[in-house]
Protein backbone atom coordinates (compact mmCIF):
# COMPACT_ATOMS: atom_id res chain seq x y z
CA UNK A 1 0.00 0.00 0.00
CA UNK A 2 1.46 3.37 -0.96
CA UNK A 3 1.94 6.24 1.48
CA UNK A 4 -1.12 8.22 0.35
CA UNK A 5 -3.41 5.23 0.73
CA UNK A 6 -1.97 4.58 4.22
CA UNK A 7 -2.58 8.22 5.12
CA UNK A 8 -6.20 8.07 3.93
CA UNK A 9 -6.87 4.96 6.03
CA UNK A 10 -5.15 6.44 9.11
CA UNK A 11 -7.05 9.74 8.85
CA UNK A 12 -10.32 7.79 8.47
CA UNK A 13 -9.48 5.74 11.60
CA UNK A 14 -9.15 9.03 13.48
CA UNK A 15 -12.89 9.55 12.96
CA UNK A 16 -13.93 6.20 14.52
CA UNK A 17 -16.59 6.67 17.16
CA UNK A 18 -17.69 10.09 15.91
CA UNK A 19 -21.48 10.15 16.23
CA UNK A 20 -23.67 10.34 13.14
CA UNK A 21 -25.15 13.77 12.63
CA UNK A 22 -26.79 14.81 9.37
CA UNK A 23 -24.83 17.48 7.46
CA UNK A 24 -22.15 17.81 10.17
CA UNK A 25 -18.37 17.59 9.76
CA UNK A 26 -16.68 17.86 13.16
CA UNK A 27 -14.46 15.01 14.35
CA UNK A 28 -15.61 13.56 17.65
CA UNK A 29 -18.84 15.58 17.54
CA UNK A 30 -20.81 14.60 14.44
CA UNK A 31 -20.55 13.68 10.76
CA UNK A 32 -22.61 12.12 7.99
CA UNK A 33 -21.31 9.85 5.24
CA UNK A 34 -20.65 12.49 2.57
CA UNK A 35 -19.08 14.94 5.02
CA UNK A 36 -16.87 12.11 6.32
CA UNK A 37 -15.46 11.55 2.82
CA UNK A 38 -14.90 15.28 2.30
CA UNK A 39 -13.13 15.61 5.66
CA UNK A 40 -10.81 12.64 5.14
CA UNK A 41 -9.85 13.37 1.54
CA UNK A 42 -9.39 17.09 2.08
CA UNK A 43 -7.19 16.48 5.17
CA UNK A 44 -5.04 14.19 3.01
CA UNK A 45 -4.78 16.89 0.32
CA UNK A 46 -6.40 14.70 -2.33
CA UNK A 47 -9.37 17.00 -2.95
CA UNK A 48 -10.04 20.60 -2.12
CA UNK A 49 -12.65 21.40 0.45
CA UNK A 50 -15.94 20.52 -1.26
CA UNK A 51 -19.21 22.30 -0.64
CA UNK A 52 -22.33 20.17 -0.83
CA UNK A 53 -25.05 22.70 -0.22
CA UNK A 54 -28.03 21.58 1.82
CA UNK A 55 -29.64 18.18 1.39
CA UNK A 56 -32.48 16.40 3.11
CA UNK A 57 -31.55 13.33 5.12
CA UNK A 58 -33.99 11.15 3.18
CA UNK A 59 -33.54 12.69 -0.30
CA UNK A 60 -32.59 9.31 -1.81
CA UNK A 61 -35.91 7.70 -0.87
CA UNK A 62 -37.95 10.08 -3.01
CA UNK A 63 -35.83 10.68 -6.10
CA UNK A 64 -33.97 8.70 -8.73
CA UNK A 65 -31.52 11.49 -9.56
CA UNK A 66 -27.93 10.33 -8.91
CA UNK A 67 -26.92 13.39 -6.85
CA UNK A 68 -24.45 11.54 -4.62
CA UNK A 69 -22.82 9.84 -7.60
CA UNK A 70 -22.60 13.17 -9.45
CA UNK A 71 -20.64 14.58 -6.51
CA UNK A 72 -18.29 11.59 -6.46
CA UNK A 73 -17.68 11.97 -10.22
CA UNK A 74 -16.29 15.48 -9.65
CA UNK A 75 -13.35 14.12 -7.67
CA UNK A 76 -13.01 10.40 -8.37
CA UNK A 77 -12.99 7.85 -11.15
CA UNK A 78 -14.23 4.26 -11.22
CA UNK A 79 -11.65 1.54 -10.66
CA UNK A 80 -11.68 -2.18 -11.41
CA UNK A 81 -8.80 -2.85 -9.00
CA UNK A 82 -9.97 -1.77 -5.53
CA UNK A 83 -7.31 -0.81 -2.99
CA UNK A 84 -7.37 0.55 0.56
CA UNK A 85 -8.32 4.22 0.55
CA UNK A 86 -10.73 3.85 -2.38
CA UNK A 87 -14.44 4.67 -2.08
CA UNK A 88 -17.12 1.98 -2.01
CA UNK A 89 -20.54 3.24 -3.09
CA UNK A 90 -23.84 1.76 -1.92
CA UNK A 91 -27.50 2.08 -2.91
CA UNK A 92 -30.10 2.90 -0.31
CA UNK A 93 -33.44 3.81 -1.75
CA UNK A 94 -33.54 4.50 -5.47
CA UNK A 95 -29.96 5.58 -6.09
CA UNK A 96 -26.39 5.68 -4.81
CA UNK A 97 -26.68 7.40 -1.45
CA UNK A 98 -23.96 6.07 0.83
CA UNK A 99 -20.21 5.54 0.76
CA UNK A 100 -17.33 4.26 2.82
CA UNK A 101 -13.56 4.09 2.55
CA UNK A 102 -12.05 0.69 1.79
CA UNK A 103 -9.76 -0.75 4.46
CA UNK A 104 -6.81 -3.15 4.04
CA UNK A 105 -8.91 -5.95 5.53
CA UNK A 106 -10.83 -7.73 2.76
CA UNK A 107 -14.30 -6.33 2.07
CA UNK A 108 -14.35 -3.90 4.99
CA UNK A 109 -15.14 -0.20 4.95
CA UNK A 110 -15.08 2.64 7.43
CA UNK A 111 -18.13 4.85 7.10
CA UNK A 112 -20.51 7.18 8.92
CA UNK A 113 -23.73 5.24 9.35
CA UNK A 114 -27.00 6.70 10.62
CA UNK A 115 -27.69 5.55 14.17
CA UNK A 116 -24.16 4.17 14.62
CA UNK A 117 -21.68 6.94 13.79
CA UNK A 118 -18.30 6.24 12.21
CA UNK A 119 -17.84 2.48 12.28
CA UNK A 120 -16.07 -0.35 10.47
CA UNK A 121 -18.39 -2.72 8.62
CA UNK A 122 -18.10 -5.73 6.40
CA UNK A 123 -19.44 -5.01 2.93
CA UNK A 124 -21.31 -8.28 3.32
CA UNK A 125 -22.55 -7.45 6.82
CA UNK A 126 -25.96 -6.48 8.07
CA UNK A 127 -25.80 -2.74 7.27
CA UNK A 128 -24.45 -2.97 3.71
CA UNK A 129 -25.26 -6.46 2.40
CA UNK A 130 -26.77 -6.39 -1.07
CA UNK A 131 -26.38 -2.63 -1.43
CA UNK A 132 -22.93 -2.47 -3.08
CA UNK A 133 -22.77 -0.42 -6.29
CA UNK A 134 -19.16 0.32 -7.34
CA UNK A 135 -15.63 1.32 -6.31
CA UNK A 136 -14.09 4.70 -7.12
CA UNK A 137 -10.67 6.19 -6.43
CA UNK A 138 -9.30 9.66 -5.81
CA UNK A 139 -5.70 8.46 -5.60
CA UNK A 140 -3.68 9.73 -8.58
Amino acid sequence: MNALREQIVQVAFGWLGTPYHHHARLKGVGVDCVQFLIAVFSECGVVQEAMTGTYAQDWHLHRSEEKYLAGIRQYARPTATPEPGDIALFRFGRCVSHAGILLPEPRQVIHAFAGSGVIISSMDGQELNGRFNSIWTVVP
